[in-house]
This record gives structure tokens, sequence and C-alpha cells, in this order.
């Protein structure tokens, strides 16, 4: 794991831009049908943000957003009589999702009109429209998130965020305590970004402004903060930029107790040689020492399934490559393939094993491969055996599990029927 402090970082030399012209995500027909209507009156529109980024960066682009000078009642009445499907998602920010080809080529784009920001409070803000297309750049939080493409790849920069996409550096627009001051979000989107995006040291005014403004945070709903931290937690380099806001005192605004940064450096590290996909839950259970599922579940309003996942890992035992095969197999039975993967992953994380490390390695395989077997016999046998519906069949149905998987799920439904006549 690289220290938090950042001395002695190697910078890399600056990263080659892609040309957006050979994109092939700039020629798909649906886009083109949609920029097509929005200029069709004489007005401009332009791919703006992340998918310009991305795409510079080579980067998969997915979510294609648009900006256009024209005003939303306009790009509604663009839309319709280009034959698009529009739904008025944002008219308050000046945002319309237009919908554009059909059945599997079918795409959504949010389309948004130039704004500036006229009154804000932290969380939400106030806007007018504008046909400056420098005054729409100039109110966005970063230079990288800044910049605009036309269709055939043009790059429109008006805030210098090509070259700090270039030299991987994460900038506020302007000046960094203006815009958190606009939204208190964008401390965790500059951390966020950190993680995703940047390379070497952290812009000094904008870590400056994020610590400056930490108690800001606590300002702003649950739900804001855990859909940042969980883009935050899978980033190529969210434990530097964990332990950067270890140090800095920002993660602690979230969530209290300590953090154990080393072993969640581990299951990064064994995640990736294991050729998992990062999973923010596990990662938020590795980072947090002191937290219980109920804690992490109030601090970042889990869900009901994420909040039993965790309890599931309260539940179980340690697990190593020692433990017996009979008794892992009990627990991927009762406990599920799920909190056994979790729990394999963090005991893991937690031991001096390597992250290849082949007996850890073959329990996780075990736990993978698992599929849960099928008690041969069910309610409907006992009650041919006649034992009426209710707790006494309950009773005796659990009785026969519970000595079923005791037995390493090898009794037929023979046996198990014999052994029915035993316990009646």
């Amino acid at each position: 794991m690289r220290q938090a402090h950042c001395q002695g970082l190697v910078h890399r030399k600056m990263t080659e831009l892609c040309a957006l012209s050979d994109a092939e995500w700039l020629h798909d027909p649906a886009l083109k049908t949609v920029l097509a209507a929005l200029r069709s009156n004489g007005g401009e529109a332009r791919i703006a943000g992340g998918a310009v980024r991305d795409g510079l960066l080579g980067r998969p682009v997915s979510d294609i957003d648009i900006a256009t000078d024209q005003a939303p009642e306009q790009v509604i009445a663009l839309a319709k009589a280009s034959g698009l499907s529009v739904h008025p998602t944002g008219l308050e920010h000046g945002t319309v999702t237009v919908v554009a080809g059909s059945n599997a080529a079918c795409r959504s784009f949010e389309v948004t009109t130039l704004r500036v920001d006229v009154e804000t409070d932290g969380r939400r803000a106030k806007v007018e429209f504008t046909d400056d297309w420098a005054v729409d750049a100039h109110r966005r939080d970063f230079t990288i998130n800044a910049l605009y493409c036309n269709e055939n790849g043009e790059v429109y920069d008006l805030v210098n965020g090509l070259d700090d996409l270039r030299q991987r550096k994460i900038k506020f627009v302007g000046t960094p305590s203006k815009r958190i001051e606009e939204d208190h979000l964008r401390i965790l989107r500059f951390f966020r970004f950190y993680a995703w995006f940047g390379e070497g040291e952290p812009d000094a005014d904008a870590l400056a402004a994020c610590v400056k403004a930490k108690a800001s945070l606590a300002k702003l709903s649950r739900e804001r903060i855990r859909r940042e931290f969980f883009k935050l937690a899978i980033a190529p380099e969210a434990v530097f930029t964990l332990a950067l806001m270890v140090e800095t005192g920002i993660l602690q605004t979230l969530l209290p107790g300590r953090f154990e940064l080393e072993k969640l450096d581990r299951l990064c590290q064994i995640e990736q040689e294991c050729q998992l996909a990062p999973d923010p839950v596990r990662r938020l259970r590795a980072l947090s020492k002191d937290q219980s599922a109920s804690g992490l579940q109030e601090a970042f309003v889990l869900s009901n399934a994420e909040t039993k996942r965790l309890e599931a890992l309260q539940q179980l035992p340690p697990l190593s490559p020692v433990f017996r095969h009979a008794e892992r197999q009990t627990l991927l039975y009762w406990r599920g393939q799920q909190a056994v993967i979790d729990k394999v992953l963090l005991d893991w994380s937690a031991a001096a094993a390597e992250a290849d490390d082949r007996e850890y390695a073959a329990l996780l395989s075990e736990a993978q491969g698992w599929q849960r077997p099928q008690m041969p016999v069910g309610g409907k046998d006992l009650q041919a055996a006649g034992i009426a519906e209710g707790k006494e069949l309950g009773r005796l149905l659990q009785a026969l599990e519970d000595w079923w998987v005791a037995g390493g799920f090898k009794a037929e439904k023979s046996d198990l029927m014999a052994r029915l006549a035993a316990i009646r």
C-alpha cells in the first residue's frame, strides 16, 4: 500500500489521450439521431463530461450525456418532431431524457440545457439557463469533467481539462472552496475521482479545501454519501485514497472507529489475484474494524440483503485451510455460499498468507463451485407416512435434515424414512 502522505512518489509521463474520432461509441446511430434533432433549428449540441473523459482515456463508455444551448421546452419539441421519445426527468435543472433507436439498439440520453447555478445551499441548486458554453463549463466540479466534444470527436476545452487529464490531476474548476460550498458532496467526489483517475500527489489546493470543509459532510443525506463511497471503494486506488482520507480526518466524519487499511489492501490484492470483481460491501467490512453490521447499515443505508450479508459474517467461525472439509460443507449448507465466500476472503486477508496462497485459493474455489444438495424427502413424504401437517411435522423434518447434513448428505430417501420411523 502506498503511504498516505504521498512522499517520494514516482510520477509517470503524461498520459497519451485517444482520438475520439475513432471511438465506436461516437458513431452510434441513436446518438447521431439525437444530436441531429437538437441541431435541426440551428442550435448546438455536444457530448459532455464523463463520456468525453473516459473516451479520451480509452476507457469503456456507456452513459452518454449531452449538453445543448436549446431551452428544455425546445429540446422536448425538437425531439418529438424527430419522432423520439422524451421524458422530463429533471426539468428544474434543465434535464430531459431522450430515447432513440428501437428494440436492442434503443438508447437513452440525458440532455441538459447549458446552465449556471444562481443559488446553492451545499445540497441543491437553483439554476438559470444560458447559451454560453464557457459559463456552463465553469459551473462544473472538476476540469476533467468539463470537457465537451462534437459528433466528429473534436474536443472543446474551456478550463484546461485536457492538460489535467494528461497529467492525471484532479482539480476543481475555479476556486475549490467555492465549488465545495455549492455542493458539499464534491468533497467525496474529489476523492472518488482521485481514486479512479488521479496520479501522483493530490492537488494541494483541492485537498486543503476538502479538509477545511469536512464538517459539512454531516449535512449530506446518507444516500448520497453511500453512492459516492461505494464508487470510491471499488476504484483501482481505493486503498491509497482511503488512507489519505483517514490521515486527513475525512473518513472519520463518515464512519467512526478504527480502520484496517492493511487488511483492505490484502483483500484488494486477493481479489485481483483471483480475478474477482471488486465488491464494495466486502471491502467496507474489511476496512472497518469496530462497526457492527447494524452500525455499517446506519452509516451507509445498506439494503436489507447487504445487512444480512454482514450479519452472516458475524455468525461464522474463522475459516482457514485447516478447517475440516465436512465442517466447511455444513457451513455452506446452513449459512450459504455467499457468506462462506465472503468469510474465506476476509479471513484470508487477515492472515499472513500471500494473495496467491494455494490452500486459501483451494478453499475459495471449493466455496465458489459448491452446489446446495437437495434433501431426498420433504413434507409430502412425511404426510404420506401418516404425519399430519403442523408443528410435529416441522419438528421431524428438521430432525431429519440435521441428521442428513451431519452424515455428509449421503443418506438416501429409504435411509431417511427408516430414520423417521426410529424417531417418531
